[in-house]
Parts: C-alpha cells; sequence; structure tokens
C-alpha cells in the first residue's frame, strides 16, 4: 500500500513540474492576446464538452418566444435590423431551396446577411482573413420539433480570441456584436 501511494506522489510531483514547464514556455505567448481571450477559450471549451459539438461550441443561439410564427419573427429580424442601420446585404431561404430542390416538404430556415461595410473594411485591412467572418449572419431555423430558435457566429473569437485589435476596430467590431445580438434578442421576442 505504502509503495502505490509513493507511486502516485512521484506522478503527481511529475505531472506538477510538467504542468510548471509548459505553463512557463507558453505563458508568454498567452500575455500578448486580447484580456478576454482566456474568458472566450473557456467559453467556447465548456460548450463544446458538454455538447460535443464545435459548431455549438462557435454560436450564440437564442429560443424563440412561444406563440411567435416565422413570419413573426422574420418580420422582426428584418425591422430591428434596419433601426440599428446594419446593411441588409442579402437572404438566403434555405428552407424553401431545399423544397425546390427535392420537391419535398422541409423545415423553415432562412439566413440574413447583415455587414457595416467601413467595419468591414477595417476588419479586412488589419487581417484579410477576417474576410471569412463577413457578412455576420442571423439564421432563423424551425428544428426537427417545429421550435423556432435563432444562430448566430460568436463574434468574441473574433473580438477577443487573439492579439488585440487596434483600439478602433475594436469599438466597431464590439458595436456590430452589439447590433447581432439584439437583434437575436428581441428578433426572438417578436419585438419591432
Amino acid at each position: 500500500m505504502g509503495f502505490i501511494r509513493n507511486l502516485l506522489a512521484a506522478i503527481g510531483v511529475v505531472a506538477l513540474i510538467g504542468a510548471a514547464v509548459v505553463g512557463a514556455k507558453v505563458r508568454p505567448f498567452f500575455t500578448e492576446f486580447d484580456p478576454g481571450a482566456y474568458a472566450t477559450y473557456k467559453t467556447m471549451a465548456v460548450k463544446l464538452l458538454e455538447t460535443g459539438s464545435p459548431a455549438q461550441a462557435t454560436v450564440w443561439k437564442t429560443e424563440v418566444a412561444e406563440g411567435l410564427s416565422f413570419e413573426d419573427v422574420d418580420e422582426s429580424i428584418q425591422s430591428i435590423a434596419i433601426e440599428n442601420n446594419i446593411k441588409d446585404v442579402g437572404a438566403l431561404p434555405l428552407g424553401r431551396q431545399i423544397e425546390a430542390m427535392t420537391g419535398g416538404k422541409w423545415r423553415q430556415v432562412k439566413i440574413y446577411l447583415y455587414c457595416n461595410p467601413l467595419t468591414a473594411a477595417k476588419m479586412m485591412d488589419f487581417d484579410d482573413a477576417f474576410s471569412a467572418y463577413l457578412p455576420c449572419r442571423v439564421t432563423l431555423v424551425e428544428d426537427k420539433t417545429g421550435k423556432l430558435w435563432l444562430y448566430s457566429l460568436d463574434m468574441d473569437m473574433m473580438i477577443h480570441g487573439g492579439k488585440p485589435l487596434p483600439e478602433d476596430v475594436r469599438a466597431e467590431a464590439i458595436e456590430v456584436k452589439r447590433i447581432i445580438q439584439d437583434v437575436m434578442k428581441r428578433g426572438a421576442e417578436g419585438d419591432f
């Protein structure tokens, strides 16, 4: 029994030393990251462990209030976007497109595409890879049980996930985040 206890203690000491060495090597790298990076990655990791889905770990998801129809939420989303002065750069009625291609009934799904072109330009001037995040999307989804949900890409990774953005770019990205979250929250409530 004493041997096993000593063996486990030795393994624990080695693990602590290993963690300290890895932490010492990695820490300088992370000190250059945005102060919100740790919380962003932690939230993403928790969602990934809870769901097993990388998609679920990287999106915001809002349940639509009971009693609202797909059309109610559709109108609400469009109205709130106009109110927030974010440009509507297109929409994809995905559910209807699937029905047209298969000839059968399918769930209602619509993807709304929004953009602030001047903010997009600043993001791309900072790093062209941000173009993959454009335009911002909000998706209205009827799930397999008929319940309605709103989804959007979690923008915290883009804002806080790496080295800090220049302050003017960061401020504009946070404003776009506020607008998308407003569209989702109020859209899910059927607000106009």
